[in-house]
């Protein structure tokens, strides 16, 4: 994971109460949290030795999504399922919900709010396959501690991004923003043949908080999308030979 502007500081060895403890702090004191994937690991095994033995189904579901059909740009460089899932107060499993289109104002997506869009249902083996269920557990626990009296609204999105042609992918095709949630959490799960694609995070002033890049598989970043808006540089070929693919993991909390 590369770092223009801010490097996260890790103790050297943490136990898994105290790891996760110190990621709950740093999302409520800067209110985001930069995980490198062996943290990520970490945390997702703690407690459950098989929480990633799906992760090479997992990862291959991403050749499976279907293009974004509601791409006010007209780009044809997105692709996604969705899923839409719940959460008790304090819980640190979410269950999944009936199908049901993503929303967002254009207050908060000017691009491409405004409307229900709806997209193919994330893959049931995939939803409650080993590897989602413990990010979603991490982020249960995670959230839930810093709200533990919310009842949680939680979307599951896909996301390819892709560069073909020469042409550029956008991850933000709407610039810099807010979801309209309480908290996000965003995982890279495979990145091929790209440079650029460096996420930006601003507070709500629009002052420069951080800038990295999620670069290998289970780099996590977690957001209280309430003070911090977030963006993503767009993504080009290195190799103009061959297509470029951005694959990413969101999961947003919102109060029910």
């Amino acid at each position: 994971m590369s770092s223009a502007s801010y490097s996260p500081q890790q103790p050297a060895m943490l136990n898994d109460d105290a790891l996760l403890e110190s990621v709950c702090q740093r999302l409520a004191c800067q209110d985001f949290c930069l995980l490198p994937a062996d943290r990520t690991r970490q945390l997702l095994l703690q407690g459950n030795a098989s929480a990633l033995d799906d992760w090479e189904a997992f990862h291959d579901s991403w050749n499976h999504l279907q293009l974004d059909k509601f791409m006010a740009d007209g780009g044809r460089y997105r692709k996604r399922l969705h899923a839409t899932l719940s959460a008790q107060p304090g819980a640190r499993h979410a269950r999944a919900e009936p199908h049901q289109p993503h929303y967002q104002s254009r207050f908060y997506n000017p691009l491409n709010g405004g409307v229900p869009r709806h997209y193919e249902p994330i893959r049931n083996e995939i939803l409650l396959g080993h590897t989602m269920q413990s990010v979603l557990k991490l982020a249960c626990s995670v959230f839930g501690k810093l709200s533990p009296y919310t009842p949680w609204h939680i979307e599951a999105h896909q996301y390819r991004i892709e560069a073909r042609n020469r042409l550029s992918g956008k991850p933000t095709p709407e610039g810099i923003h807010r979801d309209g949630m309480q908290f996000l959490l965003i995982m890279m799960v495979g990145r091929h043949n790209l440079v650029n694609g460096a996420t930006e995070l601003y507070n709500l002033e629009h002052e420069p908080l951080a800038e990295f890049t999620l670069t290998d598989p289970l780099d996590l970043v977690l957001i209280n999308d309430e003070r911090v808006l977030h963006g993503v540089t767009p993504v080009a070929q290195l190799d103009p030979s061959r297509d470029g693919i951005r694959d990413v993991l969101l999961l947003s909390f919102r109060r029910r």
